[in-house]
């Protein structure tokens, strides 16, 4: 009878075996990929002449491409998608934070001059790298509810930082909290990620990049039904109380007890669920009449935003991905049950 210890041995000698194979076989595929050519090189070369690239960016290309697991070497022109991921495995293998200056500064400069930042709307976003200073955002605390409006204060390779003026306790205590933060990019979708704060300095909040974005897309101007009172403002500045009937990313429709002319603009304040109070011009489009039979008082009137109504319509567009994410959410689960 064989003894187990004897068992072992000869398993643990047969494993180590095996992770010598393993270790040669990846050191040859690393050097051959070092060292040969690559499947699409001419077509790279020919590309890298028309963007004019410097040498240096060149050099920082290849660094990219040998490190990612593309087989053509031309692939980190062809696509925005390919490049951040040519990029996060780079850094993930040289560790972000001790890369050179120089060459952390040739890929920003690589990803503008092939236009891959999130500006350019034909483009894939999956990274925050992709993100640009100035961009809002909104925070979403650990509670769930209190949503915070920000911007991109500044943006490095390593690291990006967001506003944050401590109306919801110490920048400080956010230390090593997750936050969500969600980013709108109109026309396209509502860009979300979780991430946790690493330091606050000077009133930002600072975080590493992330390519872990949940992207919930849905059409443009995609309507909502609901039922949210509203206080309608006019011009002599006489304040009336009335029922927003549904929105979208483009305009609304709402009652309010009294007629208002085609062109005519006004604001409104009104409270969209688990992101507070708008308070935005609207211009009226068209005067329906009394048109809904549950409020037979009201005249309907559609109406586009008008003005500075950016915030609000980012924050309507949230909404509706919200209100839609958890519709689909509970059918599946209806279906399950």
């Amino acid at each position: 009878m064989i003894h187990p210890a004897y068992l072992l041995w000869i398993g643990g000698i047969i494993t180590m075996l095996l992770a010598i194979l393993v270790l040669v076989e990846t050191q040859r595929i690393n050097f051959r990929r070092q060292n040969e050519t690559m499947f699409g090189t001419e077509d790279f070369d020919l590309k890298i002449r028309e963007f004019q690239f410097t040498p240096k960016e060149v050099r920082t290309l290849e660094k990219l491409v040998r490190t990612s697991h593309f087989e053509n070497k031309d692939a980190v022109l062809n696509s925005s998608d390919l490049f951040e991921h040519a990029v996060g495995d780079f850094y993930d293998f040289r560790n972000v934070f001790s890369v050179r200056d120089e060459t952390l500064d040739a890929v920003a400069s690589l990803r503008d001059k092939m236009d891959f930042t999130g500006k350019n709307p034909v483009v894939t976003v999956s990274s925050s790298r992709q993100f640009s200073v100035g961009d809002r955002v909104d925070l979403v605390l650990e509670n769930g509810r209190t949503v915070k409006r920000s911007s991109i204060q500044w943006r490095t390779e390593k690291e990006w930082a967001l506003a944050y003026d401590g109306s919801c306790g110490p920048g400080s205590l956010l230390v090593g909290e997750t936050l969500c933060i969600r980013w709108t990019r109109l026309g396209d979708a509502v860009y979300s990620m979780k991430i946790p704060v690493r330091s606050f300095e000077k009133g930002n909040l600072i975080f590493h990049h992330t390519m872990k974005l949940d992207k919930q897309q849905l059409r443009r101007w995609v309507r909502e039904e609901v039922r949210f009172p509203v206080e309608a403002t006019l011009l002599d500045g006489s304040v009336h109380h009335g029922v927003l009937y549904d929105l979208s990313a483009g305009g609304i429709l709402l009652g309010i007890p009294v007629e208002i002319p085609n062109g005519a603009h006004i604001r409104i304040r009104f409270e969209l669920p688990s992101f507070g109070m708008e308070d935005v011009e609207i211009e009226i489009l068209r005067n329906l009449g009394h048109k809904n039979l549950d409020y037979p008082e009201y005249f309907s009137l559609t109406a586009s935003f008008a003005g500075a109504f950016g915030w609000t319509q980012e924050r309507v567009l949230q909404y509706i991905f919200e209100v839609h994410k958890a519709r689909k959410a509970s059918e599946i689960s209806a279906e399950n049950a």
